[in-house]
């Protein structure tokens, strides 16, 4: 008996040691597949899409999905697009996304595929660019399905590719983004039990990995507050109620929430106003003013109790003065945040795609991402890749969302690694 166990124990073993990692495989078809990436992405920069316009581009993915025999799905959320790829043995199912949309923005960096285009964004005729690194997003997620694709038969589980539309936000009285895409079940249908997704930083240097354990960026939160008062003649401001001057006192008193009523030891917080408008001419004291602004949070409590906090602090100021505030907060993305133990565990892959000491962790940012959707209903982890070139200083870079914006290409290479990497490791350490 013993002698039976042992020797179906060396037998087993045996086999294990024989399977050989697909590791190497990857980095092989992923050194290959470089060149297409960033073809890919170059004609994608140079034909960027509005968010919910991404039609040429939803075509190329699909196109491309296609070519690799995978079952792929269209008009998810209007242009968005999913690949399933089922590997020849069973496993978990495991999900990766990409955003597609560019930006209003007309790009200024002198380089051959600079984007020309010009589009209508909510009547207005604009520039569009992808300003954001979207392109290498799209770019990356289409060479990790083909080089995923190359080693189905020894993958245990199924892999399914997210090409979302419109993170940037759907225009005005439309839907769109991951909040549609997971309420028409991308999610669910296979139910995806791990969602990765990275993003492209053009302050981080090419090489280089940056994540954080649990919210990374903030829930952004819109707000309108609209404050009645008595219009009256700008020579005799005591025969009515100034709007303008009470706006004025609230838009002080929002930023003691921050400032004075909220632990910023926990978590940073933001409220800007950022626009307000009144009146018609200099010498008449109008009826109304109106202010938009925005609340970002990394804690849902939080962002609760300040969602509060500012509907109290405005409605309390106006009506001291006699006048009227009423406040409306549209929740528009809530906090990505990235699961602690799926994080936790996936930490080993990305440190062996990049090198340990690339791999670092960051602070929060007050940016928000509509990834958040997903990361609501899904154990995610969300991470940075690097964009910059090497030796350039962060705060020479130009910002994302800005006419300047430029990522170096050959942090590309990493993005696809790092997501062959997780997949590999999630489905073998299943």
């Amino acid at each position: 008996m013993a002698r039976n166990v042992l020797l179906i124990f060396l037998l087993l073993s045996g086999t294990l040691r024989a399977q050989p990692t697909l590791k190497p495989q990857a980095d092989r078809l992923a050194a290959q597949v470089e060149p297409k990436v960033i073809d890919w992405r170059r004609d994608l920069h140079e034909h960027p899409e509005l968010s919910n316009r991404e039609f040429r581009t939803a075509e190329k993915v699909a196109a491309h999905l296609k070519s690799l025999g995978l079952e792929v799905r269209t008009g998810i959320a209007h242009t968005g697009v999913v690949g399933i790829l089922k590997g020849g043995k069973p496993g978990p199912v495991v999900g990766l996304r990409a955003d597609m949309d560019g930006l209003p923005v007309v790009e200024r960096v002198d380089i051959p595929f600079k984007s020309q285009v010009k589009s209508t964004y909510n009547g207005e005729e604009v520039g569009v660019m992808h300003a954001c690194g979207h392109d290498t997003h799209v770019a990356i997620l289409l060479g990790t399905a083909e080089v995923l694709s190359q080693l189905r038969k020894d993958l245990a589980g199924t892999i399914v590719f997210i090409f979302q539309p419109a993170e940037e936000g759907p225009p005005e009285g439309e839907e769109g983004g991951a909040e549609l895409m997971a309420k028409e079940g991308v999610l669910d249908n296979p139910k995806i039990e791990a969602l990765f997704g990275l993003h492209i930083n053009a302050q981080t240097e090419v090489g280089t990995i940056k994540y954080r354990s649990g919210g990374i960026m903030a829930a952004s939160d819109w707000f309108y507050i609209s404050v009645t008062g008595k219009q009256t003649h700008g020579a005799a401001p005591w025969g009515g109620i100034d709007p303008i001057v009470v706006s004025t006192q609230i838009i002080q008193g929002l930023q003691t929430i921050v400032s004075r009523q909220t632990d910023l030891t926990e978590q940073p917080a933001v409220i800007t106003v950022g626009k307000f408008d009144a009146g018609v001419r200099a010498n008449i004291i109008p009826e109304k003013a109106e202010m938009v602004g925005t609340i970002r949070t990394l804690d849902a409590g939080m962002r609760r109790n300040i969602h509060q906090r500012l509907i109290r602090t405005a409605e309390k100021i106006a009506e001291s003065a006699g006048a009227r505030a009423e406040v409306r907060i549209d929740k528009k993305t809530p906090i990505t945040y990235n699961d602690p133990a799926l994080t936790a565990r996936m930490l080993p892959s990305l440190r062996e795609a990049a090198g340990a000491d690339k791999v670092q962790e960051r602070k929060p940012m007050t940016g928000a991402e509509d990834f958040g959707f997903f990361a609501e209903k899904v154990p995610s982890f969300y991470f940075f890749l690097g964009g910059m070139p090497k030796g350039q200083k962060p705060e020479s870079t130009a910002a994302h969302h800005t006419p300047d914006f430029f990522v170096d290409e050959s942090g590309l290479l990493l993005g696809v690694r790092s997501f062959c990497y997780l997949v590999l490791d999630y489905l073998g350490n299943k």
